[in-house]
């Protein structure tokens, strides 16, 4: 990723910034990037937070969450490629939740790096590499 890359949080991250038993590592990481005006959301990755909101006081973070960062939209190109995504994983015999899919695919088609706690985007970037070798597709994840 480079230094002004644009990046995609998944809810594996968020959760380690937001909560307070979260990584510091990570929390330092997303942190830097928000106020470096350079994260944004997608809409699955909102979905699951408020899916995980419990209570009041995460309620409110995520409302200010949204009110302060971008969303990058979920076009039919970006579902398009999580298809093609799942197809190249499914053909290697790995199986990693849609929902991932379709956020590496959001990341992967927008140009933006994606900061994340979940073994499941290593495999997907194993696969994703695998095809760019073969002149398909290029990487699509920085872990956090």
């Amino acid at each position: 990723m480079n230094g002004s890359q644009r990046c995609l949080v998944d809810t594996s991250a968020w959760i380690e910034t937001l909560w307070a038993s979260g990584d510091q590592a990570v929390r330092s990481r997303v942190s830097t990037l928000t106020a470096d005006d350079r994260v944004v959301l997608c809409d699955q990755v909102r979905l699951e937070l408020w899916n995980g909101a419990a209570g009041a006081e995460q309620r409110r973070l995520l409302r200010n969450l949204e009110e302060h960062l971008g969303t990058v939209p979920t076009t039919p190109e970006v579902w398009a490629l999580a298809r093609d995504i799942a197809r190249s994983l499914r053909d290697r015999g790995v199986t990693v939740p849609a929902a991932d899919v379709l956020i590496a695919a959001c990341a992967r088609h927008h140009g933006l790096g994606l900061i994340h706690r979940d073994a499941h985007f290593d495999l997907i970037a194993a696969a994703v590499d695998k095809t760019a070798a073969a002149g398909k597709a290029g990487a699509i994840e920085e872990d956090a």
